[in-house]
């Protein structure tokens, strides 16, 4: 039996105001190219099957098309919700998808009903964990405190209270998808803490003598152990993925048990570039070539905020996204605060040539002070015909 671990798919999610559908869409055919080429038996998706829990008519169907085309390529689909998703939507109609070999778990009464595949010999239980507001679960659960680590545990006591059952029928493994931040999980930009006031993060020991854990959740591909782990997001979504490796994971059950675990890449259609220097460095050096036609975030460390800054790169840089303003030496330390230089100037022209030099870090040059000049002899000259 060989399954697909993925996770985060976030349908519907912008990158800085780009739309992905059409990233996305191609992640969706190379994921289908794998279940083909590696025979996969069933794909996995631990939560955060959209970006938001209201998607777009255009992502559903993005969605409705990749389950179909799943199927047709014979793999069952196993999935869960993650806290981008509105678990009562995803799971509408679970009962009648599951006859069609689409496996969803998204309610807290399904948590000891676990999809079963045949091993031959024995039998795989995959559970669903959806992700759990401790708010909003920890009675129903009977967890000791409304805290992430609290309502899990509670969730997987009824998981080995349902495996314990089976196991004394014969041989079963377990797989247990969740989406959490597990201790050990470096996280990135892209994730939304999981509690209020800071990360929810549950101890890794809880998943302790299950034969494999997928998580979801954090967007880069983790081994917290040797078979608990983190597929990662199919796409980066953020600037601080830009080292990431998207892809997923392949896992072989056989009645032994789990025989392999390997990854599997999915490379982006356009890469993701982080650059720092100055102006003239950025716009002149060969050593940035290979970005002209990435997404970029990049960081300019001139002494003073150069003019036409965005304009100037995009000739180089067409899809620069982010830009910042760092300089070499440091922010400027002025003695007196802004309020203080303000109440010194002597008239409006230093009043605004002042606020100018205050927000963009760089003094008004000759034809900008003469553009204000002629402003405010304008407003003036209005003022006094009215």
């Amino acid at each position: 039996m060989r399954l697909l671990h993925t996770s985060d798919w976030h349908l519907g999610r912008s990158f800085h105001g780009v739309g992905m559908l059409e990233a996305q869409r191609a992640f969706v055919d190379q994921l289908l190219e794998t279940v083909r080429d590696e025979a996969i038996d069933a794909v996995l998706i631990a939560g955060d099957v959209y970006d938001r829990a209201l998607p777009g008519v255009d992502v559903v169907d993005l969605f409705s098309e990749a389950l179909s085309r799943i199927r047709a390529a014979g793999a069952a689909v196993i999935m869960t919700s993650g806290n981008h998703d509105s678990a009562t939507r995803l799971g509408f109609g679970s009962g009648i998808l599951a006859h069609g070999g689409v496996h969803v778990r998204t309610r807290l009464d399904e948590l000891a009903d676990p999809v079963e595949l045949d091993l031959g010999g024995a039998t795989l239980a995959v559970y669903g964990i959806p992700y759990l507001e401790p708010r909003m679960c920890a009675e129903e659960l009977g967890a000791a405190a409304p805290s992430h680590t609290a309502v899990t545990r509670s969730a997987l006591g009824r998981i080995r209270a349902d495996l314990a059952q089976r196991k004394a029928g014969g041989p079963v493994y377990s797989l247990v998808m969740a989406h959490t931040f597990a201790s050990g999980g470096i996280s990135s930009d892209s994730e939304r803490d999981l509690s209020i006031g800071g990360v929810g993060a549950v101890p890794l020991d809880l998943f302790d003598g299950l034969d494999y854990v997928a998580l979801g959740h954090l967007h880069g591909r983790q081994k917290l152990s040797e078979t608990v782990r983190y597929s990662g997001s199919p796409l980066p979504y953020s600037f601080s993925e830009a080292g990431h490796e998207k892809g997923g994971i392949i896992l072989e059950f056989t009645a032994g048990g789990l025989s392999s675990v390997e990854d599997v890449s999915w490379p982006a259609q356009r890469k993701l570039a982080v650059l720092k220097g100055s102006m003239r460095d950025l716009l002149e050096s060969a050593d940035h070539a290979w970005a002209q036609d990435a997404y970029c975030q990049i960081t300019i460390t001139d002494d003073e905020r150069p003019l036409k800054a965005m304009e100037r790169l995009r000739e180089r840089f067409p899809d620069t996204l982010v830009l910042s303003f760092e300089p070499a030496s440091g922010p400027r330390r002025d003695t007196m605060s802004y309020s203080q230089r303000i109440a010194k100037a002597q008239d409006d022209l230093q009043v605004c040539c002042g606020f100018l030099d205050h927000v963009r870090s760089r003094p008004a040059d000759e034809a900008e002070r003469a553009l204000l000049a002629d402003a405010l002899q304008a407003v003036q000259a209005a003022e006094v015909s009215a």
